[in-house]
């Protein structure tokens, strides 16, 4: 495992989230750095526990490997983990990029945030920065990224249109998105790939290359730019009609 002596670097961007700086929100709920763009027609899972599974478990299981090998992550990337946790994947996408790489682990949680960041510090992953995101709102740096992972978090996602649309130039030239999820009801912590497909598309990325994994238990997804962005009032919402029609 790599490792190093010097002090690890974190940041954190202020984010607008309503319980803890009063973010005004509109009759329907939502944020008001959110209501230039559609809403979703879709219920959302509630937070969940920030450990989807023990890390032993899914160590044994070979999961972020598994994850990691069909990601084409190497070596000298720059990647960020969106809904890190507590650092599962975070830690092992450290040592996958080396020294040379960098991980920016990203989450809406203070609390989870701490947590993690004395992690990074007690096991001096010195490639790795913490950023504190939104729930409409990644807040990472424009033409930075090669990979963007978002694994078992898409379906907790409140304001999908918006934080995409604020995540498109995040990506580097090649940059992909990687989204790791279930075939499930959205408020069942899953989303059907079709629904998933439609809400990319619609932000103006294509789906490259899509896998079902039973020994993860979940399905692969690969996103990448294919056209110019919308604006906020061109993009349409997606509405699922039956698990394999979105209208």
């Amino acid at each position: 495992m790599m490792k190093h002596s010097l002090s690890t670097f974190l940041f954190a961007a202020l984010f607008c989230a309503p319980l803890l700086n009063g973010c005004s929100k509109n009759d329907e709920g939502r944020i008001e750095t959110a209501r230039d763009f559609p809403k979703a027609f879709r219920p959302v899972s509630p937070a969940g526990s920030t450990e989807f599974s023990t890390e032993a478990a899914r160590e044994e299981a070979g999961e972020a490997r598994t994850v990691m090998d069909w990601a084409d992550i190497k070596a000298g990337m720059t990647v960020s983990d969106i809904g890190a946790g507590e650092g599962y994947y975070t830690v092992r996408l450290a040592e996958r990029v080396g020294a040379k790489g960098r991980v920016v682990a990203q989450d809406i949680s203070r609390d989870t945030l701490k947590r993690l960041g004395d992690r990074i510090t007690r096991e001096r992953w010195d490639n790795v920065s913490i950023s504190e995101g939104a729930i409409d709102d990644p807040k990472l740096p424009a033409n930075s990224f090669d990979r963007v992972l978002m694994v078992h978090m898409y379906h907790e996602v409140e304001e999908p249109y918006a934080l995409l649309w604020r995540l498109y130039p995040a990506l580097r030239k090649g940059g992909q998105v990687i989204v790791v999820d279930r075939d499930l009801p959205t408020d069942q912590h899953g989303i059907p790939p079709v629904l998933l497909f439609c809400e990319f598309e619609a932000l103006g990325f294509r789906l490259m290359e899509f896998a079902e994994t039973p020994d993860v238990g979940a399905y692969f997804a690969r996103f990448e730019r294919s056209k110019a962005r919308p604006s906020p009032k061109d993009i349409k919402s997606c509405a699922i009609k039956n698990k394999n029609e979105v209208n």
